[in-house]
């Protein structure tokens, strides 16, 4: 008589499932984008609840702050180490910039084959006012006490100086991203093709190293762990009065929402969304 090979007493691979979506960085009074601040407490519940083999952080982000995406890849790989725990992270509909930073945070990278992936550098942007204050008659009236605290002022003419200054800045945020990146790719990618600021979808992200694999999640932990997997999706409280108050002030300041809903959405429709 052969005896089945399933076994009811088998231990049960516990994988919590996270998710981390919006704009990095504090986006203001109404629309709250991902910071450590607010991600952390969350990221250490799907670290530590149940003792999990293995967490999975799905992540549908454009970008933002670079410092805010730095954060909070370092504080994946801290617990992830300090918990013995492995990392899958998947891009659903973008991963991009400073999204795309933080899927480095995994020991495995999946993408869905029309996900959005990449754009590994810097960009800042800004609008100049001078023509148009000049038509309304207004004058530019500004007193700084040090040379360069006007720096790129809007008002007034680019300078050669601040754009130079700029530029500097930039290639230093860039080079630290690039570090990150080449430190989980390395041997996958090549910086050459891949960290120029151009984004692809997930597709092609395979062959460029960018990704693992364009399994969904279900696929790929079922390749792995078979049934012996117990997924559980971990979410942060919401408080109930916080949200009134919230939605009644965001009524109260429509201009201001406004500003903070077109800023957000610059960073979406880079990426076609």
């Amino acid at each position: 008589m052969t005896l089945s090979r399933f076994n009811p007493f088998k231990k049960k691979t516990n994988i919590n499932v996270v998710s981390l979506r919006g704009v990095i960085g504090d986006m203001g009074r109404f629309s709250k984008g991902l910071t450590i601040e607010n991600t952390t407490p969350i990221l250490e519940k799907a670290f530590t609840s149940k003792k999990p083999k293995v967490v999975v952080i799905q992540i549908n982000s454009p970008g933002g702050s670079p410092v805010q995406s730095e954060l909070i890849y370092n504080k994946i790989r801290l617990l992830a180490e300090k918990n013995k725990v492995k990392v899958i992270t998947i891009a659903e509909d973008v991963a991009a910039s400073g999204g795309y930073m933080l899927m480095c945070a995994g020991d495995k990278l999946l993408a869905n084959k029309s996900s959005i992936v990449g754009s590994i550098g810097v960009i800042s942007a800004s609008f100049g006012f001078k023509d148009l204050i000049e038509k309304l008659g207004v004058k530019r009236r500004i007193f700084t006490a040090g040379e360069n605290k006007s720096f790129l002022d809007p008002f007034v003419d680019v300078q050669d100086k601040d754009v130079e200054k700029l530029i500097k800045v930039q290639v230093s945020i860039f080079e630290n991203f690039k570090a990150l990146v080449l430190k989980n790719r390395k041997e996958k990618i090549d910086a050459d093709k891949v960290c120029n600021g151009e984004f692809w979808t997930g597709e092609q992200g395979i062959s460029l190293g960018l990704v693992d694999s364009n399994e969904t999640l279900t696929t790929y932990l079922d390749n792995k762990y078979g049934k012996s997997c117990r997924i559980r999706n971990i979410e942060s409280k919401k408080s109930f009065l916080k949200g009134i108050f919230s939605s009644r002030i965001h009524s109260a300041d429509g201009v201001s929402g406004l500003v903070e809903t077109l800023y957000e959405e610059a960073h979406w429709s880079r990426y076609g969304r």
